[in-house]
């Protein structure tokens, strides 16, 4: 990338820390403010912050898809703490959301999610990432690969390719609709965080796109609306009690 710094007599874990620099400055700038991230509720007194608070709270608090997650990530040994691991920033460009692997935390762009609805895919999306974060040794930066899976992942299990959605983007109608939808979702989140082209982001989503999208995991199906939502989660809890008691 233009102006990296030089990596050369750099170790591979050096140069992977850079790397991850690299990407959270050009897309999530307020992740080199001298440590200074935004968080809790009286962190700022813009507008825009406490709005993404509040409806950061509403959907811990209330969407079955988050609770579910959040639940399997607790089960995983890697609980979810509010303050620690959420934080509302400004982002570049139309980016939503994102997950920092090298601090663990979600970042929420409160610039660009606008309603309650927005905010409750954009927090499941990337608790997906961070499920997949806790359970795997993601290679976030030089596997592209490991990144395309998650990102199917998430499109597939986090109500982004909803029928509902998918009308407001005036895309419907097509047979085996769901699975095009998450390829195309997979692909531009890809572009969103890495310069790479169409056709490489693409070749990767390709390659991992049937295993990927058929690893359910902790939904055990496809949510495709909040009530498959709250069934797969009261799976979960139930599957939680059998196993706890063998």
């Amino acid at each position: 990338m233009a102006g990296a710094p030089d990596e050369r007599g750099r170790g591979p874990a050096a140069r992977e820390q850079l790397q991850q620099q690299h990407v959270s400055c050009q897309v999530f700038p307020e992740r080199l403010a001298q440590g200074n991230l935004q968080q809790g509720f009286f962190s700022s007194f813009f507008t825009s912050n406490q709005k993404c608070q509040l409806r950061l709270l509403k959907t811990l608090e209330t969407n079955p898809y988050v609770k579910l997650l959040l639940d399997a990530m607790k089960h995983s040994g890697c609980a979810v703490n509010k303050d620690r691991h959420f934080s509302c920033e400004d982002c570049n460009g139309n980016v939503s959301g994102g997950f920092d692997a090298s601090t663990s935390q979600i970042v929420l762009c409160q610039n660009n999610i606008h309603n309650q609805a927005h905010m409750n895919r954009v927090v499941t999306h990337e608790l997906i990432h961070a499920f997949d974060h806790c359970r795997a040794h993601v290679d976030w930066f030089t596997n592209i690969r490991h990144l395309a899976c998650s990102e199917v992942r998430a499109a597939n299990l986090s109500g982004d390719c909803s029928l509902v959605n998918e009308i407001f983007r005036l895309h419907f109608g097509l047979k085996q609709h769901h699975q095009t939808c998450v390829r195309d979702r997979a692909t531009l989140s890809i572009l969103a965080v890495r310069n790479i082209s169409k056709e490489v982001a693409k070749k990767a989503v390709d390659e991992v796109f049937e295993s990927c999208f058929n690893d359910h995991e902790p939904f055990g199906r496809i949510p495709h609306n909040k009530t498959y939502a709250r069934y797969a989660h009261r799976d979960f809890e139930n599957r939680d009690r059998y196993y706890s008691n063998i």
